[in-house]
């Protein structure tokens, strides 16, 4: 009786929560894969259509250049950031005394708001901008560009504000992940003679496989969900260079009134965020047991 009447207990206070989740994530979410199936403008009339949505996605060349920009962002995003991540943690894994205070001024970006972030971001890559303007006082003048309006090098301008914003959280997982090390592990390898790289390679590496699959997995997520960066920055341009899926669906939505186009560019987006961030957490998950 006791063990029935703290089930009812587990339920009735589950309950509130499982009702927000069922009517703000999962009936959305039902109703959005329903309305791709339709041919639905914003008015109260819809037809079915079938699949027309999402060949028609499939054979819209803009769509298809959103998603290729997708990729490369989350691409990019994710082995930069998680480089850099790890390396700063490697460095103040072995610096006690400056630890606390650089991870702390390494997660301060994350703390702005994106939308600030992107508009900080947009003075500092304006021709006449501190970045142009830095080069210029060191002599670098060939280096300075017109960056959000390159079409070769936008997006991967705007990649860089999101690495600056979350590179700390990546290098502060991988601290995490470092103080899960023996100190013994190190101490007998440096015993025996190994150098900083090998120390890096043969012990710290492998044990911090956790972490890193927790990195890779967020920073995918994240970045292939990428919306504010380039809606403040370039607004998808020049030319659509920057064009994400996120962005495409927006304006499908808010600037076109296509809700049907832009449900099915949200369920592809889902299903392109699911497959790929499942994928590459199975595939790290069984590096973590092979080692």
């Amino acid at each position: 009786m006791f063990r029935r009447r703290g089930r009812y207990t587990a339920i009735l206070f589950l309950a509130p929560a499982l009702i927000v989740y069922g009517l703000f994530v999962l009936y959305p979410l039902v109703r959005g894969v329903l309305l791709s199936f339709t041919d639905n403008m914003g008015g109260p009339v819809s037809n079915f259509v079938g699949l027309d949505q999402y060949e028609s996605l499939l054979q819209d060349s803009t769509a298809l250049a959103a998603l290729g920009h997708t990729v490369i962002y989350a691409a990019v995003v994710l082995v930069v950031q998680t480089t850099l991540g790890l390396f700063a943690a490697s460095v103040l894994a072995h610096r006690r005394r400056v630890r606390r205070p650089v991870s702390s001024l390494l997660l301060l970006p994350a703390l702005i708001s994106p939308v600030m972030a992107s508009f900080i971001w947009s003075y500092l890559y304006r021709p006449d901008g501190g970045i142009n303007n830095l080069l210029g006082a060191v002599g670098l003048q060939a280096l300075q560009r017109i960056w959000l309006g390159d079409t070769s090098i936008a997006l991967y301008a705007i990649a860089v504000v999101n690495i600056w914003m979350f590179v700390g959280y990546s290098c502060v997982i991988f601290l995490a992940g470092y103080a899960g090390i023996p100190q013994e592990l190190l101490d007998a390898a440096r015993i025996d003679g190994a150098n900083r790289w090998q120390r890096f390679w043969r012990v710290e590496w492998p044990m911090l496989a956790p972490a890193l699959t927790v990195n890779v997995t967020l920073s995918l997520i994240g970045s292939l969900g990428v919306f504010d960066f380039p809606l403040v920055l370039t607004n998808g341009g020049p030319v659509d260079s920057t064009n994400t899926l996120a962005l495409l669906i927006y304006r499908d939505l808010f600037n076109n009134s296509d809700f049907a186009m832009g449900a099915a560019t949200a369920v592809l987006l889902l299903v392109l965020v699911v497959v790929v961030s499942t994928a590459a957490s199975v595939l790290l998950r069984r590096r973590e047991r092979a080692l």
